[in-house]
């Protein structure tokens, strides 16, 4: 009877083996990039740091989404190298570097006020395609400053366009990046 058992058991772990072969991934990560072009860094100011911005629910999520009507539709095999919000700070920065020259621009997790003199704020309400198959950017930005009153809020509403009838999620990123170098170029004029 053990033998049987044994027997048995031999079987399955060997039956196991064969079945359970390794599954390749299909998840494809993406990230956003900066745009704006790159030039030495040698300024000291401005020195800003740039929060993570507040995003819906509905885009706080390791999958990139398209919002239809009333409908979401989550990317199956797409997915965020890194949360969406912390890729917005870490792109925002870089541009704005890039365009003032400024090495102290940077993103930051928890605000010091000893290491810059203004905060960026942003509160993004919008960041997909819209029903004309262009690339929406909204919601609101300021410029708080460490000593002083309380900065204006400003609006924003951003888009690029996409190719006819495209679905890839590549063009959407390219997109993406195209409205992120656009908002740094409208922070930066109210600099």
């Amino acid at each position: 009877m053990k033998r049987h058992h044994l027997l048995s058991a031999l079987l399955l772990f060997l039956t196991g083996c064969g079945v359970l072969q390794p599954v390749e991934d299909g998840e494809i990560y993406h990230v956003l990039t900066p745009l704006v072009s790159n030039q030495a860094l040698s300024r000291q100011s401005p020195d800003i740091a740039v929060k993570r911005p507040a995003l819906p629910g509905y885009l706080n999520r390791q999958q990139p989404v398209t919002r239809s009507g009333g409908q979401i539709m989550i990317s199956r095999n797409d997915v965020w190298a890194e949360p969406l919000n912390v890729s917005i700070s870490r792109v925002t920065a870089s541009n704005l570097s890039r365009l003032t020259g400024s090495l102290n621009i940077r993103p930051v997790e928890n605000f010091t006020t000893l290491d810059y003199s203004s905060l960026l704020e942003m509160n993004i309400t919008r960041f997909e395609p819209d029903e004309s198959n262009r690339m929406v950017l909204e919601g609101t930005w300021k410029l708080q400053p460490v000593n002083g009153s309380e900065a204006d809020t400003r609006f924003f509403h951003l888009e690029a366009p996409l190719p006819a009838n495209s679905t890839s999620i590549a063009d959407r990123i390219v997109a993406m990046n195209q409205t992120l170098a656009d908002l740094a170029r409208q922070i930066n004029r109210g600099l």
